[in-house]
């Protein structure tokens, strides 16, 4: 599975519920996906979510169902800081 940086931008302050959250990860997973973590802008208002999925085009599928924005998809590799290896 290859790795992606998913960037979303909201209207609104985001404000999900832990029930909210873990549906979408269920729909995430029910589609073939894995979603391994977000970030959120101080202001609530952009996220950056990392998915380990197939392709790009299975995360767009995945904000058509689960109904959240999608402004960039870019496939990413790993680099640790420890040994600044880079990884796939």
């Amino acid at each position: 599975m290859a790795m992606f940086l998913v960037e979303r931008d909201f209207s609104d302050e985001v404000n999900m519920s832990p029930e909210d959250l873990k549906q979408i990860k269920q729909i995430t997973n029910g589609l073939g996906a894995d979603w391994l973590y977000t970030f959120l802008s101080v202001d609530r208002k952009k996220s950056y979510c990392l998915y380990e999925a197939s392709d790009a085009d299975q995360l767009l599928e995945h904000a058509k169902v689960v109904g959240l924005p999608l402004n960039s998809i870019v496939e990413v590799s790993r680099m640790w800081p420890e040994g600044a290896e880079f990884a796939r």
